[in-house]
């Protein structure tokens, strides 16, 4: 078999892979919530004091401004839009690399 051929590769779906991101983030507010649970004092403690989303923000964030599967949009007109929509490619993660593609 063709390690690179298209039917030996798994594509990930949009909802999986901002799963991962969310997971990531959700794994760094973990984080920082147990850090401050050791911080501060355990009778002076609210949820409000210990949990802050900006990392879960970060995350997704970061996905869609720095990920080479996530792109903008060009809306110029309804035909760029159709074909943006249409267009996928088979490298990043999980897919072909730039060396083996030719």
């Amino acid at each position: 078999d063709d390690i690179d051929h298209l039917g030996n590769r798994r594509l990930k779906s949009v909802g999986e892979l901002l799963q991962n991101q969310f997971r990531i983030g959700l794994s760094r507010m973990e984080r920082v919530v147990r850090e401050r649970m050791t911080i501060q004092d355990v009778d002076a403690i609210t949820p409000q004091a210990l949990i802050n989303i900006r990392p879960v923000v970060a995350a997704i964030k970061e996905f869609f401004g720095s990920s080479q599967l996530s792109q903008f949009m060009g809306q110029v007109n309804p035909l760029d839009e159709l074909a943006h929509k249409r267009r996928m490619s088979a490298l990043g993660p999980g897919g072909l690399s730039r060396e083996r593609a030719g």
